[in-house]
């Protein structure tokens, strides 16, 4: 008889604590660096290389974690990603005087959130016989709320400045990191209770992608989606402050637009299993990131902070749904001994595209600036919607 004690081990709410305080650090930083780098004399358009930086070295670790994580290590990749995000902190706060020196925080500030993330969705992702829809879709509604209220937290802190102090802003990042790592401490209580004979050794890697290609086709065109939806959401924590400067919009206003967009992306996720019976998960993904397309597009236009906020809102409505649902048809859709290794995969992708998209509009942002970069944003997502288009009438909603 199978033991159902994985599923009381999983820590469920550990795991959210976790999720909540990752976010809402990486949240208040992002935006942090941005603004350091502004002070620091960078051109807008070198913004992108700032936001590459933090997936750099994700793109080339991201499949070890992920196996090492179906080996049984996931305790320390949780523990020495909470380790390195608290390290940068650190750094960014104390020694992030130049910009070479604010990449290379930069750098260990990505590998340490690629670690934390891997090892709460791999944790996860193993549940079984759960509803996986209803899973990640209350996962990432935690992760929402707390990028809801982190850019509140940096318009406090930042005041009504166009250029704010970015003293306060570390701080409050390293003082999420430290309850993150208290939630991390609690979620390794709950390790994952193993019946032996009844868990196979993890496969070679060769051995976990071989599915059948319509399978992979449904994954990867999932995965592509899920790249762009977050490389739009990431880009706008970078660029939407770039673009309020040349706005002369203040950075405590930039953080309640920011907060509207994530507290709507919440309200995306509440009855996200509900609409996937309506509605069916390819249609959703394809009609989520269809409008998503249209509205970033819009912000290149010049328009009033009120205007702004209701396509953010808007925005944030439909950017919120694509990321749960490519959790959840990569949790669905990969074997057993597998799943850590697929959405480590699935993070390769997401941090791939922040390597190389950001790079690529800091080029429009330096001709164009900060609204030229939104124009390509939507433009890329829509051509990524065309393209998922054929690849997603197979899946099995």
């Amino acid at each position: 008889m199978v033991s159902s004690a994985p599923q009381h081990s999983l820590g469920f709410p550990s795991i959210l604590a976790h999720a909540f305080f990752l976010q809402a650090a990486v949240y208040v930083v992002r935006p942090a660096t941005s603004y350091k780098a502004l002070d620091l004399g960078v051109d807008p358009g070198l913004l992108g290389l700032v936001v590459a930086s933090f997936s750099i070295l994700p793109v080339f670790l991201a499949v070890g974690i992920g196996r090492a994580t179906d080996r049984g290590n996931e305790r320390w990749i949780l523990l020495g990603g909470a380790g390195l995000m608290l390290l940068s902190g650190l750094g960014l706060l104390l020694a992030a005087n130049s910009l070479a020196a604010l990449l290379s925080w930069n750098l260990i500030l990505g590998v340490g959130h690629l670690m934390s993330l891997i090892g709460e969705q791999s944790r996860l992702a193993s549940a079984k016989n759960r509803n996986m829809d209803r899973v990640f879709g209350l996962y990432t509604m935690v992760t929402a709320i707390a990028q809801a209220v982190a850019p509140l937290v940096m318009g406090y802190l930042a005041g009504n400045h166009v250029r704010p102090d970015t003293t306060p802003l570390f701080w409050a990042y390293i003082c999420s990191v430290l309850a993150m790592l208290g939630a991390t401490l609690f979620t390794v209580r709950h390790s994952q209770t193993k019946n032996v004979g009844s868990n196979p050794a993890p496969m070679k890697l060769s051995s976990a992608l071989k599915v059948e290609p319509g399978t992979r086709n449904t994954l990867f065109a999932s995965i592509g989606l899920s790249m762009m939806v977050l490389c739009t959401i990431d880009l706008l924590q970078v660029y939407l402050p770039a673009l309020a400067v040349e706005r002369g919009i203040s950075a405590h206003t930039v953080g309640l637009l920011l907060a509207l967009r994530a507290g709507a992306t919440v309200f995306s996720r509440l009855g996200l299993d509900t609409l996937v019976r309506g509605i069916g998960r390819a249609r959703l993904l394809l009609i989520s990131t269809s409008v998503s397309a249209v509205l970033i597009g819009l912000l290149a236009v010049n328009m009033s902070v009120i205007l702004m906020a209701v396509v953010l809102v808007l925005a944030g409505l439909s950017l919120g749904i694509g990321q749960p649902l490519s959790m959840s048809v990569v949790s669905a859709a990969a074997a057993e001994g597998t799943r850590g290794t697929w959405m480590s995969i699935r993070l390769l992708g997401n941090r791939l595209g922040q390597a190389v998209i950001p790079v690529g509009v800091g080029i429009f942002a330096t001709g164009f600036g900060a609204p030229g970069v939104f124009a390509v944003l939507g433009t890329t997502m829509a051509a990524a919607t065309l393209g998922a288009l054929k690849p997603l009438r197979s899946m099995k909603n």
